[in-house]
């Protein structure tokens, strides 16, 4: 096998082909891997520009070993397969083994919990990042709280992202998963949960409507900052603007309180599986710059202090590709930051994540 030093693993699916993309525009050689072969290379030849690109596939074993295996000798692991809470931690567990950098896009809060309890340390001993979330529900809300923190008198953070755009197959197995586990906040540094079953109606930045917002598993911000001396009380919602789409989830959600929750484990994973294939069965079309745009706001409150940073972007699973390519850029060149369990930010700099997305999207941030 190639030196490549970065690793896509779930490069089949919607979002590990834009990572591949990114890669790509960065010039970066890479290792696509999945599962499966024959997958990985239909979904690498919708690539733009693919054939100028320094790849190679590798099909490999879900599992430990194999993927330990894969991982050593390289630097960087981008991970996209979920549920995480089902696949993730063979993965974490195999790059930690090889001494990688680890990155991933889930919003799990228990699976990240769980990451940072067994994890952390070893990453942090190694010197390498485990930074879960570097995709765009996260990483935007991640950039604007450290634009807001910059203001010390600050010790309190509301986020919200609102989004335009059609939850991938991956995606959409993700959040029915998360209703298994309890979505968390941050309040006087005590992880609380929020109340299951209910959506709230959110003010965001430069719409002229409220968006209904759902907690989405609960945001990674409170577990980024659970630890930071600056903040005590972190929130976190998360809302598409397809509003009857936000309707069913809250409903489904209170379906699975009351007549899917007293079930077996395994019942319930394939009840939830059910119904997430019937209402998204395949990959999402390509995104549309005209259309599916997000905004990502952070409030900060302090005793007698007010600051607001809104992010207004584009595309956001394009985003997601982008910013977890830019980091394994970083990372290629740079000793991270901060070790351990870390956001993106906190491993590479808000400024430079925020300007990596400058280079490829239009970008407006507001701070008042």
């Amino acid at each position: 096998m190639s030196n490549k030093q970065v690793v896509v693993y779930g490069a089949s699916g919607y979002t590990g082909r834009l990572v591949c993309e990114f890669l790509r525009e960065y010039q970066v050689p890479f290792i696509a891997a999945g599962r499966n072969q024959q997958r990985i290379e239909e979904a690498l030849a919708k690539v733009p520009g693919i054939e100028t690109a320094d790849y190679e596939i590798v099909q490999v074993e879900h599992s430990v070993e194999a993927l330990t295996e894969l991982f050593t000798g390289r630097q960087v692991v981008c991970n996209t397969v979920g549920p995480f809470d089902y696949f993730g931690d063979a993965v974490v567990q195999a790059a930690a083994n090889a001494n990688c950098h680890y990155m991933d896009t889930t919003g799990e809060q228990a699976f990240m919990l769980e990451m940072r309890e067994k994890y952390a340390d070893v990453y942090k001993a190694n010197g390498k990042i485990l930074a879960p979330s570097t995709a765009y529900m996260y990483t935007p809300l991640d950039i604007a709280a450290h634009i807001v923190l910059e203001d010390n008198s600050i010790d309190a953070i509301e986020a919200g992202c609102i989004a335009a755009g059609i939850p991938t197959y991956g995606s959409t197995q993700t959040i029915f998963s998360m209703f298994q586990a309890e979505h968390l906040y941050l309040e006087n540094n005590q992880l609380v949960p929020w109340e299951k079953g209910r959506g709230w109606e959110v003010c965001a930045p430069g719409k002229m409507m409220t968006q209904l917002a759902h907690p989405w598993g609960g945001g990674s911000l409170p577990l980024w900052l659970q630890h930071d001396h600056r903040v005590h009380s972190v929130r976190q919602l998360t809302a598409f603007t397809n509003r009857p789409m936000f309707e069913q989830l809250i409903e489904l959600q209170q379906h699975y309180e009351q007549n899917l929750k007293p079930l077996p484990k395994d019942e319930q994973e394939k009840a939830l599986k059910e119904i997430a294939e019937g209402m998204q069965p395949g990959m999402p079309p390509r995104e549309n710059k005209l259309v599916h745009r997000s905004t990502d706001f952070v409030h900060g409150i302090g005793s007698g202090t007010r600051r607001t940073c809104a992010i207004h972007t584009t595309v956001p699973y394009q985003l997601t590709g982008l910013v977890q390519a830019a980091l394994a850029v970083y990372l290629l060149d740079e000793q991270p930051r901060k070790a351990g369990f870390v956001s993106s930010c906190q491993a590479a700099g808000h400024e430079y994540m925020l300007g990596s997305i400058k280079k490829f999207l239009p970008v407006q941030v507001d701070i008042y």
